[in-house]
């Protein structure tokens, strides 16, 4: 059976017009450019969103205008995570989930709990989901790693935790949930610099940022190494290395941010506390994008 997420996801960002509300049109607009370019799945309110600067009416028109151009051609992933257990179970509880195919819920941030408090964790957000669950370790933004035999157990203990965004950047971490973790458990690239050594090893493809610049260039590369071809998606990888590196130089989404600008998908705006890169980065990021426009 082939994996829900097999494949090439994004991580939308959330548009914005100069008196920083949404810009709805630019947001369909990103959606039709993602699937027409040929990403298979898309993930709402996700750390690439800035959903921590959106209030809870903003997220929920957010996730409908998402929903209403996604018109359920491509699954449809919502960002549902937090540092209190309790709350996200709340959440989830008050949730339509109409149109949602699953949720992508991060590691508890700030309160660092040990590896059997991330267990605990996620087996009641998992008991109160109606939907699949992907889980997040992305230790660079909460101060914790979930490590690999969590991970592990995790899979084993909660069916419907079918996936893992990682994004540690241990590699032998992921080698080692590719080894012991069911095998309807997918390991997902949280990085797209990681993403081809990830399914190399046999994860099954990523959550990117890059995408919503580059959402052609970036399913082509996934799907040519998903099907073994790694020679000419290795090609693809080492054409965007360098641009992988820039967009998260001064943090995301600002790079990203710049980069549609640049290609005039958006207008380069983000809320505070985040601020729009520097001219020197946004400079960089023009010159490599012309290499690969």
């Amino acid at each position: 059976m082939t994996h829900p997420f097999k494949g090439a996801g994004v991580a939308l960002v959330t548009p914005f017009k100069e008196d920083s509300s949404i810009d709805f049109n630019r947001l369909e607009d990103l959606v039709e450019d993602q699937i027409s370019n040929g990403m298979d799945y898309l993930v709402a309110l996700g750390t690439t969103a800035e959903t921590p600067t959106l209030s809870l009416q903003e997220q929920k028109e957010v996730v409908d205008c998402i929903k209403s151009k996604t018109n359920k051609r491509v699954p449809l992933v919502l960002g549902m995570g937090g540092n209190d257990p309790y709350k996200i179970m709340q959440t989830i509880q008050q949730t339509d989930f109409t149109g949602i195919d699953g949720i992508l819920s991060v590691t508890p941030y700030y309160n660092k709990p040990l590896q059997k408090g991330l267990i605990e964790h996620f087996k009641l957000v998992c008991k109160t989901s109606p939907v699949p669950v992907i889980l997040y370790n992305v230790p660079s933004r909460t101060g914790v790693n979930m490590d690999g035999k969590t991970t592990v157990e995790i899979a084993k203990t909660c069916p419907n935790a079918i996936a893992i965004k990682e994004a540690s950047g241990i590699s032998s971490q992921v080698s080692r949930m590719v080894k012991y973790a069911p095998e309807t458990f997918g390991v997902i690239s949280g990085d797209d610099v990681l993403a081809l050594p990830t399914i190399a090893v046999g994860g099954i493809g990523v959550i990117s940022v890059i995408a919503n610049v580059l959402p052609g260039k970036l399913s082509q590369l996934i799907h040519l190494a998903n099907n073994g071809q790694f020679a000419e998606a290795r090609e693809l990888h080492l054409q965007m290395l360098d641009l992988f590196k820039l967009l998260f130089r001064e943090g995301n989404p600002g790079g990203v941010k710049a980069a549609m600008e640049i290609t005039g998908k958006l207008k380069n705006i983000v809320r505070l506390p985040l601020v729009p890169v520097s001219k020197k980065l946004y400079t960089e990021i023009e010159t490599e994008l012309k290499k690969l426009l």
